[in-house]
């Protein structure tokens, strides 16, 4: 109305601003520049259903796994994790200094190697450790397992699992190549370097006190934790093993990984080998 009545005014010759036009009609000068607010656009329910459904089971998983997963559009999915505020918060970034070493990543299947331990509750039967062994080219988890002990017998058994996987039996391997893991004593022992020069692989150890370049594997334990093991109530050593290994079958076969242009850690060995 004020604006009709200023442009009226302007045609008959006479020049009002704005602020005096709303003083003498007693309207607010914010009132005179508020713009609607355009209203979300409606979301069809048959494609947010589905992707409430996967988050509520899986509420660590972000846009481009449901998407993947669901084998839906990703700009779809992100719009409607932004509309419906369900966005996985991210980390803080850290400022801790970083140098600069060779990180954990390999140009073909079987060219470096990654493993590490950690700890997993496990009810009565308490802290366990969990022992992988990953592909840095494909990120496939090879070879796993679940123990009570945190002697090298757990990473050994966990190496030798992940020969069986890739090679189909134990022995030396075809073509020596890398196993990467950090300076913990089970990793350094004579018993367990001696098993991994018996199989033909060389060992590599990074930097002390610097696990970024370790990365991959360190990556994949911190999945484990969010994916799997946070989001039980492991009743024991046996219950845990269980629940992981449907879980680690369940990455290795199905959940596509954005580095990887979203295949999965099999797709991506299979398209190299």
């Amino acid at each position: 109305m004020i604006e009709t009545i200023r442009q009226g005014l302007e045609e008959d010759g006479f020049k009002v601003s704005i602020s005096k036009l709303c003083r003498w009609f007693g309207v607010p000068r914010r009132t005179f520049y508020y713009r609607t607010v355009k209203a979300p656009p409606k979301l069809q329910e048959r494609l947010v259903e589905p992707v409430k459904a996967m988050i509520e089971e899986n509420p660590s998983f972000g846009y481009r796994t449901v998407a993947g997963l669901l084998g839906m559009n990703k700009n779809t999915v992100q719009r409607i994790f932004q509309i419906k505020g369900w966005q996985v918060r991210k980390r803080a970034v850290g400022f801790r200094p970083r140098i600069q070493a060779l990180p954990s990543v390999a140009q073909a299947p079987n060219e470096r190697w990654a493993t590490d331990l950690c700890r997993i509750w496990a009810g009565k039967d308490k802290w366990c450790t969990l022992a992988v062994v990953i592909d840095c080219y494909s990120r496939e988890l090879l070879g796993w397992q679940l123990s009570r002990s945190a002697r090298a017998k757990t990473p050994e058994a966990a190496l030798e699992h992940a020969l069986i996987a890739r090679f189909g039996t134990l022995g030396r391997v075809p073509r020596p190549f890398l196993l990467r893991s950090d300076n913990g004593l089970v990793f350094t022992s004579r018993s367990y370097t001696r098993l991994v020069r018996s199989y033909g692989l060389q060992q590599e150890f990074i930097t002390p006190h610097s696990p970024e370049q370790n990365g991959m594997v360190e990556r994949v334990i911190r999945t484990i934790k969010e994916q799997c093991a946070h989001r039980h109530r492991f009743e024991s050593l046996q219950h845990a093993s269980r629940v992981l290994g449907d879980w680690i079958r369940f990455y290795n076969q199905q959940r596509p990984h954005q580095a990887l242009n979203m295949k999965t850690p099999a797709e991506a060995y299979a398209l190299a080998a």
